[in-house]
């Protein structure tokens, strides 16, 4: 008898501190975590023609640095302040394409044209939690449409539409 006492008193004594366990639930497929901190940046690489690649930085702030590398207006670093409501603006738009937390994804294609621009997009959160995504804008689905065309929108949302145009300079190679 004194062992079966013995024993539910170890239960209880466990479910009470099961009662204090703290349990986080793991963040889904376009949930946004509320990291104030968090950045979102994103790159684009090269096509097989003169597509410009470049690549953005955007904070919680809505500082938004950008870095031209080919057949883009710009080349080179430009920063300029967006404003928080920039920044929420991009954290909407990709909020659906958001892997869950310290997650990194390809997308997936249902069908796949050659030669399209490579996209890398990061979200970085203040702990140095890394979340990525991979995509290329030729790997095609319903849900990789709605992505592609979020893509397209980031540089008008941030004010930065004018610096990543394409432009094709005669000493620049394709690619």
């Amino acid at each position: 008898m004194k062992s079966i006492i013995k024993l539910a008193c170890a239960v209880l004594w466990l479910s009470a501190l099961g009662g204090c366990a703290k349990t986080t639930a793991l963040p889904v497929l376009g949930h946004s975590t509320k990291d104030s901190k968090e950045t979102i940046a994103w790159s684009v690489g090269p096509c097989f023609g003169f597509c410009p690649v470049y690549k953005v930085e955007v904070d919680g702030n809505g500082s938004v640095r950008f870095v031209g590398e080919r057949h883009t207006a710009v080349l080179g670093k430009k920063v300029r302040k967006g404003g928080p409501d920039a920044y929420r603006a991009i954290e909407t738009a990709l909020a659906q394409h958001r892997p869950g937390t310290g997650a990194t994804i390809n997308t997936i294609c249902e069908q796949k044209i050659s030669d399209g621009s490579s996209y890398v997009l990061t979200w970085t959160r203040s702990d140095g939690t890394v979340t990525t995504l991979k995509h290329n804008r030729g790997c095609l689905s319903s849900r990789n449409t709605a992505l592609n065309t979020a893509l397209q929108t980031l540089p008008r949302q941030l004010g930065i539409e004018e610096w990543t145009s394409q432009v094709t300079r005669p000493e620049e190679s394709r690619g």
